[in-house]
């Protein structure tokens, strides 16, 4: 999918990739929808895993909110092949139901972790204010990295939300 891009990817070729048989393939993925249906909810569950590690060593609002946006960019996550994946994800939720979906629970999932760590620092309306902010700048800076000149890293991508959230709270103090 990195290398060709969803449209010019056929079963065939995921099946050969993967070194079993196109009916294989299609026998337990049915169509290419199905399979970055699959796949999503597999990255999903790693991304959830990964806020889940560092969620359980984070002890103040600060290194919760530090734990979300350093697991949005973490080397399992933030790499080419995941994220074309995400742009076909997102492309695929305009159209496809269980697409938009799955969409709308990491959305709101992001969200509300957002919010729940930022409630300690900032009012409920600034909390959710700033959340959607890093939100955004999250899904921003993925898009970037995915362009042809995308020169955003992991790091500095980290840095540049961590910034935003911080003057946000400065700012309130």
């Amino acid at each position: 999918m990195h290398d060709r891009g969803m449209a010019g990817l056929t079963m065939g070729d995921i099946a050969r990739r993967a070194g079993v048989s196109s009916a294989l393939a299609h026998h337990y993925f049915g169509s290419k929808d199905d399979l970055l249906l699959a796949t999503m909810r597999h990255l999903l569950d790693e991304l959830g895993a990964e806020f889940k590690r560092r969620l359980s060593h984070a002890d103040d609002p600060m290194s919760r909110v530090a734990a979300i946006i350093e697991g949005n960019f973490a080397p399992t996550q933030f790499q080419p092949a995941v994220i074309s994946a995400w742009l076909a994800f997102y492309l695929q939720s305009q159209h496809d139901d269980e697409a938009a979906r799955l969409l709308k629970v990491y959305l709101r999932r992001l969200d509300s972790n957002l919010v729940h760590a930022l409630g300690d620092m900032l009012p409920p309306d600034l909390a959710r204010d700033t959340a959607r902010g890093a939100a955004a700048m999250i899904d921003g800076l993925w898009l970037r990295s995915a362009l042809p000149a995308g020169d955003i890293g992991a790091a500095e991508a980290i840095r540049l939300v961590k910034d935003y959230v911080m003057r946000a709270v400065r700012g309130h103090a």
